[in-house]
């Protein structure tokens, strides 16, 4: 938990940012597995919805497992059936039909495809993540990025996760040029760095990319830190928070199917409903929501 002091110099510095999300009306997310997992994503529009019920912000998730940002694919990942999706193949057609006011992306950890450093695939990450930043701002939206997560597999070749380090650093460096970068990857990298000490067996994730809970929760955190202007409400009904957490999931679950299938891409995947039954089933979970928050509140009086 954050002192007093610590928040008030964090709202001092987020004052601005949060700025911009109370200026948005639509927030949609881009990026790979992790992003489409989706958890991160949930427990940060469950802050926003406990914390600043006063905003009116439509959150989007538009991961798609395996993208890239790079328009790279590694000749192994063929064997899944289909090369890695480029972000760059559906964009134009996302942000035409989505119109986001705000965007959060999170690339980087299949753009290197595994594989030691390479100068012509940094290159390749960094014409990606321009190009993204100036079709976003070209449709009228601001754009956030946040670095890769830490890769955490053991390899005997080679470290790969050297590359999403020079990668983020490269990410964070363009802050100078007025870019919005929130720094996941040496947080988390920190973290991680502690919490192995106490547990040398300690991983974010079991297969070295896709984060489990404490992965999401922090990334969640980082995002919450970048806008928050006030510290959390205490959770006095962690059991009626987990339900909020539900019915925010499925919401967003539905909402991101429909728009993929909708909007279009290269990935073989399930179809999802019709915007329309996507829509009915969020506005129901959209009542079940403010029902619960309103349960919360009167625990808390």
């Amino acid at each position: 938990m954050l002192s007093a002091l610590a928040w008030t110099s964090l709202s001092v510095q987020a004052n601005d940012n949060f700025e911009t999300l109370k200026d948005s009306k639509k927030l949609v997310f881009f990026g790979d597995s992790i992003t489409y997992g989706g958890e991160y994503v949930v427990l940060f529009e469950r802050w926003l919805t406990v914390n600043h019920p006063e905003l009116s912000l439509e959150i989007l998730n538009q991961g798609i497992p395996s993208e890239t940002v790079s328009g790279l694919s590694e000749p192994g990942h063929l064997r899944h059936g289909f090369p890695r999706p480029d972000l760059h193949e559906r964009l134009d057609r996302a942000l035409k039909a989505l119109k986001p006011d705000l965007i959060i992306a999170c690339y980087g950890i299949n753009c290197g495809i595994y594989k030691p450093f390479d100068e012509e695939r940094f290159n390749s990450y960094k014409d990606g993540l321009q190009r993204l930043k100036a079709k976003a701002e070209a449709q009228g939206a601001k754009i956030i990025f946040m670095t890769p997560p830490v890769y955490d597999k053991p390899n005997p070749k080679f470290n790969y996760d050297d590359v999403m380090k020079a990668y983020s650093e490269w990410l964070v460096s363009k802050r100078k040029d007025s870019w919005k970068v929130i720094d996941l990857h040496s947080v988390m990298k920190k973290k991680l760095a502690d919490k192995q000490t106490k547990n040398p067996n300690f991983k974010y994730s079991r297969d070295g990319i896709h984060p489990g809970t404490e992965g999401h929760e922090l990334m969640s955190q980082q995002i919450i830190n970048f806008f928050a202007v006030k510290p959390p409400l205490k959770d006095h009904q962690p059991n009626a928070y987990g339900r909020l957490l539900m019915f925010i999931r499925e919401r967003m679950r539905v909402q991101r199917d429909a728009w993929l299938t909708e909007i279009g891409h290269k990935r073989p995947m399930k179809k999802g409903k019709t915007i329309a039954e996507a829509n009915k089933i969020a506005a129901e979970n959209t009542v079940r929501i403010q029902q619960n928050l309103e349960t919360i509140r009167k625990a808390s009086n």
